[in-house]
């Protein structure tokens, strides 16, 4: 069972990593992916349909916004990874119901995480600012 528990936790820590450089990437090199949200909200690069046009976020203050609710989203990710990964620790060598309540903000980080890609970039940049039309700004 300590083998099980080990492998979940380095699972939870390995995604806890990530978020925690993705957040600490574009604060400190804020620029890069600035680009990328400017052009994907912008709608600079797609096929330019009339019809979607409509939906283009082109004002600078607005784009800073969502990009600054993006990288507060990674951070708050990996921070409750991180807490959801200390409990785990802390409970490893626990009774079966102490760890399972443990591994609640774990799930609830690791579900952040997938909340941000899932509806963050597949359904909102991708479908509804139609990043997927992009040759140069396609994160999918």
């Amino acid at each position: 069972m300590t083998m099980l528990r080990l492998s979940r936790i380095a699972l939870v820590a390995a995604v806890a990593a990530f978020f925690t450089l993705v957040a600490f990437g574009n604060v400190t090199d804020y620029g890069a992916n600035w680009q990328f949200v400017t052009h994907v909200l912008s709608m600079d690069t797609t096929f330019r349909d009339p019809d979607l046009m409509w939906r283009a976020v082109t004002d600078p203050t607005l784009q800073r916004i969502a990009y600054g609710l993006i990288i507060a989203w990674q951070a708050s990710t990996a921070l409750l990874l991180w807490v959801g990964v200390t409990r785990l620790l802390r409970a490893i060598g626990g009774d079966p119901d102490e760890f399972a309540e443990a591994r609640t903000v774990a799930i609830a980080g690791l579900t952040m995480g997938l909340l941000l890609y899932a509806v963050g970039f597949l359904v909102v940049a991708g479908e509804w600012f139609a990043m997927w039309q992009s040759h140069d700004w396609n994160g999918q």
